[in-house]
């Protein structure tokens, strides 16, 4: 039985109701949301740790972060770290998307620790264990099996990049961007045969039941550049995602869809509302996106801007985007860079849709600017460490005596500050 399935009979599971309390929502709206797949609760049987977590349009916009070691750096100890890292700064998802040696290792040690929902990418342990070149049916299904054995809550499978696709992504300025769908499309090309992850949908979607593994629906030919958003390969592909999506919900397994990718600002708000039409409202989880190509170092705020409108727009999930992208494998530092400016951005999105309690954290720390109480602020904000960290540096590099809970900042001082003035405008209004 799956969450879909409890649904589906109008039964509330315990992670159906965590989600209406921490959403603020009635339970009804959860149950029918799960039932018609518009709503998804990754939540594998075998993930003993998990704190169940909702996934919908709906519902507030959730983040993930995405670890892994590559097969030329990082160990299991600097994943745990960045896992932690993610975590504490508020991922509400995480992707283990180790390519190197000792992946299982890596992925046991993970989720023996991870409290949110954790997705995989099998072709990439496919390719690791058997190499490029074979992707026999019973080989795939090994991998999958063995992961939801594992507990893997969620896996990126991507059946919907068909060959007769590929030639439409040649024809790109970048041309495959995605590292399954580049390691499938060559496999199509050389083989002439047709995806194998599409041919074995139905025994996959078996396995997926079992253990209630919610399917990510890969986008393999996500543009990754602005020249290459919105163009042919891209919409041919979501549209047999949208065939897998309704071939998710007849066998009652959960599911969301990937999305893009490198998105100029004005194309968001069209590719929201065509994976609405095309996908059943299927959770659309989106890459960023990033929307100018120039700024490796800075991708994370600009993919963040790219997400803010995404979720904006409907997106359910956004993938964070770190400094190091395009550049190299991202240290914690750059976890905790990328969870951040992805937070901001989902909130951002949360509050312009007035989604439940989603301002209650502004209107806190705006009251607690009003009295100037520092500690609450730093409590209430995103990055408390950070922003305490800004306020005594300001302070140590001021002339003013070095009060930490003073009634102004060192950007005015006392005597240009606005809210003092303010406090004393009112103070002598109510007076009266």
């Amino acid at each position: 039985m799956t969450q879909m399935d409890y649904a589906g009979m109008n039964i509330a599971t315990p992670q159906i109701k965590h989600v209406a309390e921490v959403e603020q929502l009635p339970e009804e709206l959860i149950l029918k949301g799960v039932a018609e797949g518009k709503i998804v609760i990754p939540c594998n049987i075998n993930h003993k740790n998990i704190v169940p977590c909702g996934i919908g349009r709906i519902l507030r916009t959730k983040i993930n972060a995405n670890i892994g070691n590559s097969t030329l750096s990082s160990c299991p100890g600097a994943e745990k770290s960045k896992l932690n890292i993610a975590l504490h700064y508020g991922a509400d998802t995480v992707m283990d998307l180790s390519t190197g040696g000792e992946i299982t290792s890596i992925r046991q040690a993970i989720l023996a620790e991870c409290t949110a929902p954790l997705g995989t990418v099998p072709i990439y342990e496919i390719v690791a264990r058997y190499g490029s070149c074979d992707f026999a049916k019973e080989k795939i299904l090994t991998v999958i099996r063995e992961q939801a054995e594992q507990g893997v809550d969620y896996m990126t499978i991507h059946a919907g990049l068909l060959k007769k696709y590929v030639p439409l992504a040649l024809k790109r300025k970048l041309g495959i961007v995605s590292r399954g769908g580049a390691l499938l499309a060559a496999w199509m090309q050389e083989t002439g045969q047709e995806n194998p992850f599409y041919e074995a949908f139905d025994e996959i979607l078996e396995i997926c039941h079992k253990y209630d593994v919610t399917l990510s629906l890969g986008d393999g030919l996500r543009p990754g550049c602005l020249a290459d958003a919105s163009d042919e390969a891209q919409f041919a592909e979501l549209d047999t995602l949208g065939e897998l999506v309704f071939r998710c919900r007849q066998a009652k397994v959960q599911s969301m869809v990937e999305g893009p990718g490198h998105v100029p600002l004005d194309q968001i708000q069209m590719n929201m509302e065509r994976e609405q039409t095309v996908c059943g409202d299927a959770p659309f989880y989106i890459l960023g996106p990033v929307v100018v190509d120039c700024a490796p170092g800075y991708d994370h705020f600009v993919a963040a801007m790219g997400g803010m409108m995404g979720a904006y727009h409907g997106a359910a999930m956004l993938c964070y985007v770190t400094p190091k992208e395009h550049l190299g494998l991202p240290n914690a530092d750059d976890v905790r860079r990328g969870v951040i400016a992805f937070k901001i951005a989902a909130h951002a999105a949360d509050v312009a849709l007035k989604k439940p309690g989603c301002r209650d954290r502004d209107d806190a720390i705006s009251d607690a600017r009003a009295k100037f109480d520092w500690e609450k602020q730093f409590e209430t904000a995103l990055d408390p460490a950070w922003a305490k960290e800004l306020r005594q540096q300001a302070l140590d590099e001021s002339s003013a005596p070095n009060q930490h809970g003073s009634e102004y900042c060192t950007m005015c001082g006392p005597d240009f500050c606005s809210v003092r003035l303010s406090a004393r405008l009112k103070k002598e209004v109510n007076s009266r």
